[in-house]
């Protein structure tokens, strides 16, 4: 009887022993890959951090305002670009100022891409392009901390385009206006209505990281 009961309990320890070790290298293997995230997030953040430098740069090498002689630039590129300008209907004038503003963009040529979406955006109707045409207004806006400029393109979104998919992210981006201006409880306001408005949306996620940061 003794035996037995002490050949069960062998038994059983070697069984504990056995889940415990896989216990182990499932915990072993879970530490390893978030290690291997963090060092992913690490290279993220230092890619993010070039990228954001080199934008800064940019703009500080930029020695022209962004409105001065916008009528001209705007002659100049669609000269360069064979643009003919005969009246607002004129379908293939809209989309090469359009693929000129979004090429520029792409090539971090801020200033250029700010002109071509302000004559989109003064001079075409598009359901799509033209609420784009503000987002990226007030995005360059933005990024030269031409606030009150961003927000009055945050805002004329807003207003023309209820329904378009960046509008959560434009009242985001004005609740970043306002933090950058030290306008903290405005801020707030702003992030709240964002998390409580559009609960599902990229924008959501970041404003409600943004208030936790804020506590």
């Amino acid at each position: 009887m003794f035996f037995r009961q002490f050949l069960l309990f062998i038994i059983f320890f070697q069984f504990s022993n056995a889940i415990f070790a896989q216990d182990d290298i499932e915990s072993d293997i879970l530490f390893q890959k978030i290690q291997e995230l963090e060092i992913e997030i690490a290279n993220l953040r230092n890619e993010l951090e070039s990228l954001n430098y080199l934008i800064q740069k940019l703009i500080d090498e930029s020695s022209r305002e962004v409105g001065n002689d916008e009528s001209n630039d705007i002659e100049n590129i669609a000269d360069s670009n064979g643009i003919r300008f005969k009246g607002l209907d004129d379908k293939k004038s809209k989309e090469e100022i359009y693929r000129i503003a979004i090429n520029n963009l792409e090539n971090q040529n801020l200033q250029e891409a700010y002109i071509s979406f302000k004559f989109f955006a003064e001079n075409f109707e598009d359901d799509s392009k033209s609420p784009l045409s503000l987002f990226w207004l007030a995005e360059i806006s933005l990024i030269n901390n031409d606030f009150e400029n961003s927000k009055k393109y945050f805002l004329q979104l807003i207003n023309d385009y209820p329904n378009h998919y960046r509008i959560p992210l434009a009242h985001k981006k004005i609740g970043d206006i306002y933090l950058k201006n030290n306008e903290i409880d405005t801020a707030k306001e702003r992030y709240q209505f964002v998390a409580r408005e559009f609960p599902n949306s990229s924008a959501s996620s970041q404003a409600l990281q943004l208030l936790k940061n804020m506590e």
